[in-house]
Protein backbone atom coordinates (compact mmCIF):
# COMPACT_ATOMS: atom_id res chain seq x y z
CA UNK A 1 0.00 0.00 0.00
CA UNK A 2 1.24 3.46 -0.70
CA UNK A 3 -0.40 6.07 1.92
CA UNK A 4 -1.65 8.96 0.61
CA UNK A 5 1.22 11.54 2.42
CA UNK A 6 4.03 9.43 0.41
CA UNK A 7 6.17 11.39 -1.56
CA UNK A 8 6.90 8.28 -3.81
CA UNK A 9 6.11 4.71 -4.43
CA UNK A 10 9.03 2.81 -2.64
CA UNK A 11 7.19 2.95 0.73
CA UNK A 12 5.20 -0.07 -0.84
CA UNK A 13 8.47 -2.28 -0.59
CA UNK A 14 7.46 -2.09 3.74
CA UNK A 15 3.41 -1.98 3.37
CA UNK A 16 2.32 -5.24 1.58
CA UNK A 17 1.18 -6.67 5.21
CA UNK A 18 -0.21 -4.40 7.85
CA UNK A 19 -0.01 -6.13 11.53
CA UNK A 20 -3.78 -6.26 13.02
CA UNK A 21 -2.10 -5.34 16.51
CA UNK A 22 -0.72 -2.21 15.23
CA UNK A 23 -3.07 -1.35 12.10
CA UNK A 24 -4.99 1.58 14.24
CA UNK A 25 -2.02 3.36 15.24
CA UNK A 26 0.72 2.92 12.40
CA UNK A 27 1.18 6.02 9.86
CA UNK A 28 1.19 3.94 7.19
CA UNK A 29 -2.18 2.58 8.32
CA UNK A 30 -4.33 4.55 10.58
CA UNK A 31 -5.52 6.58 8.15
CA UNK A 32 -6.95 3.91 5.64
CA UNK A 33 -8.00 2.16 9.30
CA UNK A 34 -10.09 4.96 11.02
CA UNK A 35 -11.91 6.27 7.45
CA UNK A 36 -13.11 2.30 7.07
CA UNK A 37 -11.21 1.73 3.76
CA UNK A 38 -11.78 -2.32 4.42
CA UNK A 39 -11.58 -4.28 1.79
CA UNK A 40 -11.27 -8.21 0.46
CA UNK A 41 -8.68 -9.38 -1.17
CA UNK A 42 -10.44 -12.69 -3.29
CA UNK A 43 -7.39 -15.79 -3.28
CA UNK A 44 -7.25 -19.80 -4.32
CA UNK A 45 -3.99 -19.62 -1.96
CA UNK A 46 -1.00 -18.22 -0.75
CA UNK A 47 2.53 -19.37 -0.70
CA UNK A 48 4.48 -18.78 3.09
CA UNK A 49 8.31 -20.62 3.43
CA UNK A 50 9.02 -23.72 5.66
CA UNK A 51 12.34 -23.88 6.88
CA UNK A 52 11.62 -27.66 8.71
CA UNK A 53 14.44 -28.79 6.02
CA UNK A 54 17.16 -26.05 6.91
CA UNK A 55 16.33 -24.02 3.78
CA UNK A 56 13.31 -22.21 2.75
CA UNK A 57 10.99 -24.52 0.75
CA UNK A 58 7.23 -22.29 -0.57
CA UNK A 59 4.35 -23.82 0.73
CA UNK A 60 0.76 -22.99 -0.83
CA UNK A 61 -2.10 -22.37 1.56
CA UNK A 62 -5.54 -22.86 0.45
CA UNK A 63 -8.95 -23.87 1.52
CA UNK A 64 -8.76 -28.05 1.93
CA UNK A 65 -12.16 -28.00 -0.73
CA UNK A 66 -10.12 -25.74 -3.14
CA UNK A 67 -12.76 -23.00 -3.27
CA UNK A 68 -11.85 -19.06 -3.06
CA UNK A 69 -11.81 -17.28 -0.23
CA UNK A 70 -11.52 -13.84 1.13
CA UNK A 71 -8.42 -11.74 3.04
CA UNK A 72 -9.01 -8.87 5.06
CA UNK A 73 -7.49 -5.78 4.03
CA UNK A 74 -7.21 -1.70 3.98
CA UNK A 75 -6.66 0.27 1.42
CA UNK A 76 -5.23 4.00 0.37
CA UNK A 77 -5.65 6.56 -2.63
CA UNK A 78 -2.15 8.19 -3.73
CA UNK A 79 -1.69 11.01 -5.64
CA UNK A 80 1.41 11.21 -8.30
CA UNK A 81 3.26 14.59 -7.13
CA UNK A 82 4.73 14.73 -10.45
CA UNK A 83 1.64 14.03 -12.71
CA UNK A 84 -0.89 15.84 -10.31
CA UNK A 85 -4.37 13.91 -11.22
CA UNK A 86 -2.88 10.70 -11.46
CA UNK A 87 -4.64 8.43 -8.60
CA UNK A 88 -2.78 5.01 -7.55
CA UNK A 89 -5.12 3.00 -5.30
CA UNK A 90 -3.66 -0.02 -3.72
CA UNK A 91 -3.97 -2.17 -0.33
CA UNK A 92 -2.26 -4.15 2.25
CA UNK A 93 -3.46 -7.28 3.45
CA UNK A 94 -3.78 -7.88 7.28
CA UNK A 95 -2.16 -10.55 9.51
CA UNK A 96 -2.27 -11.56 13.16
CA UNK A 97 0.29 -13.47 15.06
CA UNK A 98 0.48 -17.24 14.49
CA UNK A 99 2.44 -18.81 16.74
CA UNK A 100 1.40 -22.21 17.79
CA UNK A 101 -1.09 -22.53 14.81
CA UNK A 102 -1.68 -25.79 13.66
CA UNK A 103 -1.58 -24.76 9.90
CA UNK A 104 0.40 -21.45 9.51
CA UNK A 105 2.40 -22.09 13.08
CA UNK A 106 4.92 -23.93 11.03
CA UNK A 107 5.88 -21.07 8.55
CA UNK A 108 8.96 -18.41 8.27
CA UNK A 109 12.18 -18.68 9.64
CA UNK A 110 12.54 -20.54 13.16
CA UNK A 111 13.52 -17.64 14.77
CA UNK A 112 10.98 -15.21 13.51
CA UNK A 113 7.63 -14.35 14.57
CA UNK A 114 5.08 -16.49 13.16
CA UNK A 115 2.05 -14.55 11.07
CA UNK A 116 -1.12 -15.40 8.72
CA UNK A 117 -3.47 -13.34 6.68
CA UNK A 118 -6.98 -12.63 8.16
CA UNK A 119 -9.18 -14.84 6.40
CA UNK A 120 -12.77 -12.84 6.50
CA UNK A 121 -15.34 -15.95 5.48
CA UNK A 122 -18.17 -15.38 3.44
CA UNK A 123 -21.06 -14.88 6.09
CA UNK A 124 -18.71 -11.96 7.58
CA UNK A 125 -17.58 -10.43 4.03
CA UNK A 126 -20.79 -7.49 4.05
CA UNK A 127 -20.15 -7.33 7.98
CA UNK A 128 -16.19 -6.66 7.50
CA UNK A 129 -16.74 -4.33 4.80
CA UNK A 130 -19.45 -2.33 6.98
CA UNK A 131 -17.44 -2.22 10.39
CA UNK A 132 -16.61 0.56 12.53
CA UNK A 133 -13.15 0.82 13.36
CA UNK A 134 -13.81 -0.63 16.86
CA UNK A 135 -16.17 -3.61 15.97
CA UNK A 136 -13.75 -4.24 12.39
CA UNK A 137 -11.42 -5.79 15.41
CA UNK A 138 -14.11 -8.70 15.97
CA UNK A 139 -13.38 -10.28 12.43
CA UNK A 140 -9.74 -10.75 13.33
CA UNK A 141 -8.96 -13.87 14.29
CA UNK A 142 -7.40 -17.30 13.61
CA UNK A 143 -8.24 -18.87 10.37
CA UNK A 144 -10.15 -22.53 11.11
CA UNK A 145 -7.71 -25.01 10.61
CA UNK A 146 -10.37 -27.61 9.74
CA UNK A 147 -10.98 -25.53 6.94
CA UNK A 148 -7.47 -24.42 5.64
CA UNK A 149 -4.45 -26.97 3.96
CA UNK A 150 -1.15 -26.50 3.30
CA UNK A 151 1.38 -28.35 0.84
CA UNK A 152 4.93 -28.18 -0.83
CA UNK A 153 4.62 -26.10 -3.84
CA UNK A 154 8.23 -25.43 -4.44
CA UNK A 155 8.98 -23.20 -7.79
CA UNK A 156 10.09 -24.78 -10.94
CA UNK A 157 13.18 -23.76 -12.11
CA UNK A 158 12.32 -21.05 -15.18
CA UNK A 159 14.98 -21.78 -18.46
CA UNK A 160 18.05 -18.86 -18.39
CA UNK A 161 16.78 -17.79 -14.56
CA UNK A 162 19.15 -19.89 -12.84
CA UNK A 163 17.08 -20.37 -9.71
CA UNK A 164 14.12 -22.69 -8.71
Amino acid sequence: MIPYWSKDTKISRHTYNARSETVAEKPSYRGPWKHRRYALVPMLGFFEPDYETGKAIRWKIGRRDGLPFTVAAIWDCWRTPDEGDTLLHSFSLLTLNADGHPVMGRFHGPEDEKRSLVIIPEEHREAWLRATPKDAFVFIRPMSPEEFTSEPSPRLARKGRGHA
